[in-house]
């Protein structure tokens, strides 16, 4: 039985298939064949992270009121925000590793049910000590939902089509930025006091609401795997696993021993942990940095937040197309990281000044965000089968402890200093190493399978 057999649990690659009878694709019947499938999965994978990231970080909009109200410190909410990312990266690998075994729609939709009651549950919080066990279970029942959709995005597209594809995907986080701002800001205006909640708890409750009902409908619409796919003809699900076969001849299936082993995957996790440390720097601390330029009301706060998303969804797509069309990572890669770290560092030098803080963090923003989709061709392509589930759980579980990081030392070194300046700075050295580390990497030349990447 292979993974792709719609009576299989595993949604992993096909293995063992014969390749051998199906008529050569022409290149317009393989690009409408992508288009399909890019249509059928890609709005609502992308629904899905957005709701995902909007619970993940809307603790930053509670922030403005949930200090005050429960006497909170910055360095309490520093941790709490944090320790999200511990749970996270204990419970990654093994997230990962039940997708590939038990099926991304079963296992997606638990993940997205369970954050969901925990994000709802944050509204009761009224100690540290809650703050930090629900913000910790929180990272437990989300762990595996990011690299899980990364995993599942490569037993359908080549290598030549990643960098488009994981774009199309991880527009989610501006996104929920663009749309979480406003809505963040409108909650925590118009429900203060409502049926005698803070405006935070109606934040939490409310932005809950959607990733419940998102993953309940996910058991009825992802299927788990290209065989899966009612809604594909034979033909092109035969063409479809030809080439992810093809491609996967150029990744390596490894031990899960070698993995951890592997020097390659390590600098892996240290690039990754470098971009980390700008995007939750910046998710976190983006409502901060914008009131302390001067702006206090908080719908006002919440527009302005989705200015740098909105100018880093731009930028995603651009570069990744760029990546795609040029086949080349490494320097899209690196530049993108200078590019954050110049404008997290020049935020620091036009405190005060809204127009100019909101420039420098745009450039910033949009230099992280567009790392993303570049740096996840990588791995992905170097790695097949249990090794990518492994291998991208790992680079990311270890990655994200930026997450933890970040905030905790930003938060510190704002009750020290009384400014989030030196915690930017430190943020800006951290996308610096990222990009001199993605320098010393190998370049990655993909697998042409595709004849026009850019099309679907």
């Amino acid at each position: 039985m292979t993974p792709h057999d719609s009576t299989s649990a595993s949604a992993g690659p096909t293995t063992g298939r014969s390749h051998t009878h199906a008529p050569v694709a022409t290149p317009a019947f393989e690009n409408a064949t992508y288009a399909k499938v890019t249509w059928r999965l890609l709005p609502f994978l992308f629904i899905c992270y957005v709701a995902a990231y909007l619970d993940r970080v809307n603790v930053g909009f509670a922030k403005l009121q949930m200090l005050s109200d429960l006497k909170f410190s910055e360095s309490v909410y520093g941790l709490g925000a944090g320790i999200f990312f511990i749970g996270y990266f204990v419970f990654e690998v093994p997230s990962n590793i039940l997708l590939h075994r038990l099926g991304a729609r079963v296992w997606i939709s638990r993940i997205m049910v369970t954050w969901a009651l925990v994000s709802a549950a944050t509204l009761f919080v009224k100690t540290p000590a809650m703050f930090y066990a629900l913000r910790f279970i929180l990272g437990v029942a989300e762990a595996g939902f990011f690299p899980g959709i990364v995993l599942y995005l490569t037993y359908w597209y080549p290598s030549a089509r990643r960098g488009r594809m994981n774009a199309l995907f991880m527009i989610g986080i501006p996104v929920a930025g663009v749309v979480g701002g406003p809505l963040s800001g409108w909650i925590m205006q118009a429900f203060n006091g409502v049926q005698g909640l803070s405006n935070w708890q109606w934040l939490f409750l409310l932005e809950a609401l959607p990733s419940l009902l998102l993953g309940i409908v996910t058991l009825f619409v992802l299927p788990n795997g290209i065989r899966a796919a009612a809604w594909l003809d034979e033909r092109q699900k035969q063409l479809l696993e030809d080439n992810i076969a093809r491609d996967g001849y150029a990744g390596a299936e490894a031990s899960l021993r070698s993995i951890v082993s592997n020097g390659r995957v390590w600098r892996f996790a240290a690039i990754y942990f470098c971009c980390m440390m700008g995007l939750y720097g910046v998710s976190f601390y983006l409502p901060t940095l914008i009131k302390a330029a001067g702006v206090k009301d908080a719908l006002d706060v919440g527009l302005l937040t989705a200015v740098p998303y909105a100018v880093a969804i731009v930028s995603m797509i651009l570069v990744a197309r760029s990546s795609d069309r040029h086949n080349e990572r490494r320097w899209h890669l690196a530049m993108a990281g200078v590019a954050a770290a110049a404008g997290f560092y020049a935020s620091t030098l036009y405190t005060g000044n809204i127009a100019l803080v909101l420039l420098t963090l745009s450039l910033g923003t949009a230099g992280v965000l567009s790392m993303m989709p570049v740096f996840w061709t990588y791995p992905s392509s170097v790695l097949t089968g249990t090794a990518a589930a492994a291998g991208i759980a790992m680079i990311n579980s270890i990655g994200n402890l930026a997450g933890f990081v970040s905030p905790s030392v930003i938060g510190w070194m704002k009750d020290v200093t009384h400014s989030t300046n030196a915690g930017l700075v430190v943020v800006a050295a951290a996308l610096s190493v990222g990009a001199a580390l993605t320098l010393t990497q190998r370049a990655l030349s993909v697998s042409p399978t595709a004849p026009e990447p850019s099309r679907a």
